[in-house]
């Protein structure tokens, strides 16, 4: 009876220690590549939303795709994420596609209209962008942004008269901000006119 006992001692033993190193290496494989949120740093100004990427279609559209017949996303937050996807991802034309949907929900939007100008100039349809951050600066004379784009396409396309007024315009709205030294800089990239 003793040989049995000591047995079945050393057999909850082995589990116990079976069970805990099972344990332990499941455990590290799902935690070894998240990091903490305290880690993440949140600034004023983010860049549009970095994705991982996948060779191919987004999560987002992978997921939707297993659901036909689904209706279009019409939240404004997804459309967002997913247009900044699009556009870091430099699938430009789908950006611009979602950027035009956001403005039809939210034509108050100054900030769409940035990113819209700024997706269409990528797409060599500088003439467009022109007039969309136009419009955007009518819609808000005091987004400092988009005076900023507004005078980085005019200089891209040669209209460096209406590039100064837009640098000088994203200048006075807050010299010292980090867009305010981006106009001056760009402003003095240009030259002297």
């Amino acid at each position: 009876m003793k040989s049995s006992a000591r047995f079945w001692i050393l057999m909850t033993v082995f589990q116990l220690a079976f069970g805990l190193s099972v344990f332990a290496v499941t455990r590290h494989y799902y935690i070894q590549d998240t990091t903490p949120t305290a880690d993440r740093q949140v600034t004023n100004q983010q860049a549009p939303a970095a994705w991982p990427e996948t060779g191919g279609d987004s999560e987002l559209e992978q997921l939707i795709s297993a659901f036909p017949g689904q209706p279009a996303i019409t939240d404004p937050l997804v459309l967002a994420q997913q247009a900044d996807e699009y556009f870091v991802t430099q699938q430009y034309d789908r950006a611009a596609e979602l950027y035009r949907q956001l403005l039809a929900t939210d034509p108050q939007n100054v900030d769409t209209y940035n990113n819209l100008g700024i997706t269409l100039h990528y797409l060599s349809r500088s003439g467009e962008a022109l007039n969309v951050l136009n419009q955007g600066t009518a819609v808000d004379p005091n987004y400092q942004r988009i005076w900023l784009t507004l005078g980085f396409v005019n200089s891209q396309v040669g209209n460096i008269s209406e590039a100064r007024n837009a640098l000088n315009a994203a200048i006075q709205l807050g010299a010292d901000s980090e867009v305010g030294r981006s106009a001056s800089d760009m402003l003095q990239s240009i030259g002297p006119g």
